[in-house]
């Protein structure tokens, strides 16, 4: 074993230092190696030592936070929800920023929709009749409309957004941003930042100024704002979005330079935080100064870092411990509208 290598000199002391305490005598309490690398766990099982992930920041997916919930009443409860624009709910069982599907308990087709107001009286409030529109993107399901109508509420200082492949949640943030920034002045600027890490084998050394470094990794955000600025039109549309990134209202920056900066007043885009550590999540989160607003997205199945899990990425991390928050809203996608082949990727692969 080459001791030269930092993996395996801790090896060895926890090796030398199990032989020394008697951890592989009979009841002998083991000397246990806690890493996040799996490889650095295999290692240590193969020389017969205990290893273990580091569990203390994980949660549990299945039972994470989806922004949703339905609650059966009876047809009369509807009636006088939508007469009332209001209907009490139990502070135990829902959240602030909330949305609930009221149907009905009788087999009949009644329903409803409302969000849980986040001023702490616990009210379910009916959605405004009229879809939210941003940049001409109009929700194409229930999910997006919910995320569209918490994205442009300017009460939330955080809202996070959950999905597979292809739900359209860059699309409609980038939208929404657009529209807060560039029509309605309500922010200063849209500053758009992912976490840079390979798919695959890393192609290395980037040549160029820091924009041209950063274009290779955003391709994801120059797409979407292609097909915003012209969705008829591709070729006028990359026009149109070099026009927009060169106007100043628009910054897109790698998180890594994120660290010391000092936003106020911005619309602040966190794309792809499934491949940012609860550390490198809380680091960004702090960046916002007076009147920003962050909106986080990302999908805890696609982890291209091998450090992190479904249990234990940032994004994860945040949606649980933020829940309930007044200032805080959520929404999971679950119904993909890229494509039918995105759509059989994401389910069967």
């Amino acid at each position: 074993m080459a001791f030269n290598k930092a993996d395996n000199a801790i090896l060895n002391i926890a090796y030398t230092l199990g032989k020394k305490e008697g951890s592989y005598k009979k009841n002998a309490a083991p000397t246990i190696v806690v890493t996040k690398d799996i490889n650095m766990r295999l290692k240590a099982e193969a020389l017969g030592l205990v290893a273990q992930d580091y569990t203390t920041d994980k949660v549990n997916v299945d039972e994470l936070y989806t922004g949703v919930s339905e609650l059966e009443v009876s047809p009369e409860e509807i009636d006088a929800f939508y007469r009332a624009k209001k209907l009490d709910v139990d502070p135990k069982r829902f959240m602030a920023n909330q949305f609930v599907i009221l149907k009905t308990n009788d087999g009949s087709k009644k329903s409803a929709i409302g969000r849980v107001a986040n001023n702490g009286d616990f009210v379910l409030r009916p959605l405004a009749s009229q879809e939210p529109v941003a940049w001409g993107i109009k929700p194409l399901n229930k999910e997006q409309r919910f995320a569209m109508e918490l994205l442009l509420d300017d009460s939330l200082d955080l809202v996070t957004l959950v999905g597979t492949a292809g739900t359209g949640k860059t699309l409609i943030t980038l939208a929404t941003g657009l529209q807060r920034t560039m029509d309605d002045n309500a922010y200063r600027r849209m500053v758009v930042c992912r976490s840079i890490v390979p798919v695959g084998k890393d192609l290395g050394f980037l040549p160029g100024t820091k924009e041209e470094k950063l274009e290779a990794w955003m391709g994801a955000i120059y797409d979407n704002l292609a097909f915003l600025a012209d969705r008829k039109n591709p070729d006028e549309g990359e026009e149109k979005a070099h026009y927009l990134l060169d106007s100043g209202k628009i910054e897109i920056a790698s998180v890594t330079h994120m660290r010391g900066r000092s936003l106020p007043g911005q619309y602040m885009i966190v794309d792809d935080a499934q491949n940012l550590t609860p550390h490198e999540m809380k680091t960004i989160l702090t960046r916002a100064g007076e009147g920003t607003k962050v909106v986080v997205t990302g999908d805890p199945y696609q982890i291209d870092t091998p450090y992190l899990d479904v249990e234990s990425n940032g994004l994860t991390y945040l949606v649980d411990r933020l829940k309930g928050q007044k200032n805080y809203g959520h929404i999971t996608f679950t119904k993909t509208e890229r494509s039918r082949l995105a759509d059989q990727a994401s389910r069967l692969l």
